[in-house]
């Protein structure tokens, strides 16, 4: 029976190059992957997975309207799928995880995702809280803080680096937004 993968972690923890090598390593002996990524993120051009150290895919594009189910039985169809891999995946809707369980469960196909599992405010992602719920197998991608410790959480920052405190749960950015920080070191820097 196939899986339902959560790969979660802070920023840069390497979720995308891991997505990457995974759709290789499946590619390589000759079987066929679906990689897709959030619309809402075009920091590198739109239907791209890109990793920081130079990796990339093409990809398909999820936004809340995309029946995930249908559009990835539809591909499976045509050319039998061996994965389907999805970045990004805390913008994933709570339907639209019940679609990829659905793949996993009707269609025999794994799913991994791989994404965020707190925003800057240290709150669930929607998509996140559900692939909590309903993933069969979480694992978490590790990362440091400044200090050594473990990072587990997503500090947006200014541009002078100053932590900013309210805004809109979504904000796209990379290094230049975001610093992972363990939680003593988010704590401080958000004043509590």
């Amino acid at each position: 029976m196939a899986k339902l993968y959560f790969y979660y972690s802070s920023m840069n923890a390497g979720k995308s190059t891991t997505l990457l090598q995974s759709s290789f390593n499946y590619r390589e002996r000759g079987m066929a992957t679906m990689l897709w990524t959030a619309a809402v993120d075009d920091r590198y051009g739109q239907g791209r997975v890109v990793s920081r150290i130079g990796l990339e895919a093409q990809a398909h594009l999820f936004d809340p309207a995309i029946d995930m189910f249908v559009a990835i039985a539809a591909q499976h169809e045509a050319t039998p799928l061996s994965c389907v891999l999805v970045d990004e995946a805390q913008f994933l809707s709570r339907d639209q995880v019940w679609q990829l369980a659905g793949v996993c469960d009707r269609l025999d196909v794994p799913v991994l995702c791989y994404g965020l599992r707190t925003d800057f405010q240290g709150e669930l992602f929607e998509g996140s809280a559900h692939l909590l719920g309903l993933a069969d197998t979480l694992s978490e991608i590790k990362t440091v803080c400044d200090c050594g410790r473990k990072a587990t959480m997503n500090l947006r920052v200014d541009g002078q680096g100053q932590a900013i405190r309210h805004g809109a749960q979504t904000e796209i950015g990379g290094n230049d937004r975001y610093v992972a920080l363990c939680r003593r070191h988010f704590a401080q820097q958000m004043g509590q």
